[in-house]
């Protein structure tokens, strides 16, 4: 029989655009729930915050994500016509995507080598929520 658990975690942003690892949250809401098998869905529920899977060995995949998106979808654009100020931050957030999904083998995440879960920040700093589902079997 599979057991599903909905965890909803705060993360507070610095700056308006931002990468945070959040693996080692991810990995510990496993230890604390018992998961030995099954699935980790990383969930984002914001239209300007995102989730991805990149390498988190050098920091500077970070920092160049950041840049090349901020090049290619610049803050300021003279057709952009939501009146918020941030339609950069919805269009960087449809690229990336609101949610990640991860298998969970022998009570750990199956990720590569070099890769990390990142909660992607477009428009802080702000009070965000991270919801982990794990169905467990």
């Amino acid at each position: 029989m599979s057991r599903k658990t909905l965890i909803t975690q705060s993360i507070r942003t610095r700056q308006r655009s931002e990468m945070i690892d959040v693996t080692d949250r991810v990995q510990k809401a496993l230890h604390v729930q018992g998961v030995k098998d099954g699935i980790a869905i990383v969930y984002i529920p914001h239209t300007t915050a995102a989730v991805t899977i990149n390498e988190n060995a050098d920091p500077d995949v970070k920092h160049d994500l950041l840049k090349k998106l901020e090049e290619v979808i610049p803050n300021r654009e003279t057709y952009y016509q939501h009146g918020e100020g941030n339609s950069d931050s919805h269009l960087k957030t449809q690229l990336t995507g609101n949610s990640v999904m991860v298998i969970i083998d022998e009570g750990k995440l199956v990720l590569g080598t070099w890769q990390g879960i990142y909660f992607c920040e477009f428009d802080g700093p702000r009070e965000r929520e991270m919801l982990i589902k794990i169905i467990e079997g």
